[in-house]
């Protein structure tokens, strides 16, 4: 597949050019971000634990470095590709942009089934990875973070790799590590309370409150699901569905968010759970529900299913769930959808924390990171509310223009070399 060739790079190219047009983008500014700074492909070959030796892809995007160095997470996962990634790493330009963090764009992967790697295979196909993408990356060059199929104790194993190379620890080199070994206070939930945080700033601008009678559905219940659900729950709201890869569940009551997690620990995935009613993924989209919050993939709604979404509320824990031809529909009837480049920022907002922390080598307590991660979210959602309103546009358009606006400022302050 070649760069452009993924339906989430094209979509992130027609967004950004609908949002170039209203503001009337700078043409030269629009150019260099159309395509990423820096694409790397590596192979990333390991000995599995029967002795034979399995290569894999692996990817690392660094989009636009304007702001600062590249920021994105490592993901593992079968449908992992060149084009995804750099789509992805220029979405995370925008998302940094977006609330105004000193951070560019970067994204990165390798093409895999964790689940299907035993531990040791895991540990060695990351630390492999790391010694590929080595010359690239580092605590101000490239700062990786955790993805799909990925979590803290690979991040331990990435800056672990990365200071046996340098001969010295690391600990900036990753975000989204063990406290134990430099991480932040609040990283691991920080993406999904920043989901939370915009639908309550959603419901305070509709002049409404979360309560009992507020009904969730997520699409999605993992890292970022699982945390949105907690917060939610416990405003009072009623979770009515979640999601994973085996399927959904549905209780018209309730769900406890606490008891489903436990379940899913103990059995992986959600599938069996005894306290509700299986239904499918397409099924959850398309209930009548107060809030959907897909947070699992990119491009679950689409000009295909559109029509079949109840929602009031969209929140795009995800990156890029929603195609522009869905949102535009859905926008057009009246739908509150918080875009993806401001409702899941929280992750990399605590990441940004954590990276300073690890800098300074001093660290906050959580009050702090989540009284300054609320701050900085409802900072961004008033900005893009005004533009919204200015342009009278949907919310992707107007975060995109207010990112936007940020990178062209500071792209024709620091100018282009050669001249």
């Amino acid at each position: 597949m070649s760069l452009m060739d993924s339906h989430l790079y094209k979509d992130a190219i027609s967004q950004l050019d609908l949002a170039a047009n209203i503001m009337n983008l700078d043409p030269n500014v629009l150019e260099r971000l159309r395509y990423p700074k820096r694409a790397v492909q590596v192979s990333v070959p390991i000995r599995l634990d029967d002795g034979t030796v399995k290569t894999f892809m692996g990817y690392r995007v660094q989009h636009n470095m304007t702001l600062g160095p590249g920021k994105g997470g490592i993901r593992f996962h079968p449908g992992v590709d060149l084009s995804e990634t750099a789509a992805l790493a220029m979405l995370m330009t925008f998302k940094c942009s977006l609330v105004q963090l000193p951070l560019g764009g970067a994204k990165g992967g390798i093409c895999v089934d964790p689940m299907a790697l035993s531990r040791q295979e895991l540990q060695a196909l990351t630390r492999r990875y790391v010694t590929e993408i080595n010359p690239f990356i580092g605590p101000d060059k490239d700062i990786p973070a955790p993805d799909i199929g990925t979590d803290e104790q690979t991040m331990a194993w990435f800056m672990d790799t990365y200071s046996q190379i340098q001969g010295f620890a690391v600990p900036g080199i990753v975000t989204g590590k063990p406290i134990a070994i430099g991480g932040s206070l609040g990283r691991s939930e920080s993406t999904g309370k920043g989901v939370a945080f915009c639908i309550n700033f959603a419901y305070e601008e509709m002049g409404k409150e979360i309560g009992k009678s507020t009904t969730v559905a997520i699409h999605g219940f993992g890292k970022v699901g699982i945390p949105a659900a907690h917060d939610l729950f416990e405003q009072g709201a009623k979770i009515v569905a979640v999601s994973d890869v085996s399927g959904g569940i549905y209780n018209a009551n309730g769900l406890n968010p606490r008891d489903v997690e436990k379940w899913v620990k103990e059995n992986r995935y959600i599938k069996g759970y005894p306290h509700a009613d299986a239904i499918t993924n397409d099924e959850l989209l398309a209930l009548n529900v107060d809030v959907l919050i897909p947070a699992a993939i990119d491009g679950v709604v689409t000009k295909d299913n559109v029509h079949t979404i109840k929602a009031k509320v969209i929140a795009e824990g995800a990156n890029g769930p929603l195609t522009r031809e869905a949102i535009e529909y859905l926008s057009e009837k009246g739908v509150f959808i918080i875009p993806d480049i401001l409702c899941n920022a929280g992750g990399v907002i605590v990441s940004y924390f954590e990276w300073v922390q690890g800098l300074q080598y001093f660290f906050w307590d959580l009050d702090q990171i989540n009284k300054k991660l609320y701050e900085m979210l409802k900072f961004a959602f008033k900005e893009v509310m005004f533009v919204q309103k200015k342009h009278n546009v949907d919310m992707k358009k107007a975060a995109f223009i207010t990112a936007l606006k940020r990178l062209q400022t500071a792209m024709r302050l620091r100018g282009m070399f050669p001249g």
